[in-house]
C-alpha cells in the first residue's frame, strides 16, 4: 500500500490527514483515486508533491511503491 498525506487544507478537503492506495502508485492512479475536485486541486502548479520525503521536481513522474509515503502540499500562506 502507499499512503497518501494531506497536509493543510488539503487534508479537510480530503476528509481526512491520510488515505491508504494500492501500490504501485503513478500519477495517473493518484488522480484516477481521487474525486474530480480534490484531483484538479493537486494538479495545480501550486500543488508540490513529494515521496518518501523527498520533493519531486516533476510530480506527473510519481512512482511510488509498497510501503511509500507521498506528500502532497498546497500552497503555503502566510502574513
Amino acid at each position: 500500500m502507499v499512503t497518501l498525506v494531506f497536509l493543510g487544507r488539503l487534508a479537510g478537503q480530503a476528509g481526512g490527514a491520510t488515505r491508504q492506495l494500492p501500490a504501485p502508485l503513478d500519477w495517473a492512479g493518484l488522480l484516477g483515486a481521487l474525486d474530480t475536485v480534490l484531483a484538479a486541486q493537486i494538479a495545480s502548479d501550486r500543488v508540490r508533491l513529494a515521496l518518501n520525503g523527498a520533493l519531486l521536481a516533476d510530480k506527473t513522474q510519481l512512482q511510488a511503491g509498497d510501503g511509500d509515503e507521498v506528500a502532497l502540499l498546497p500552497p503555503v500562506s502566510g502574513g
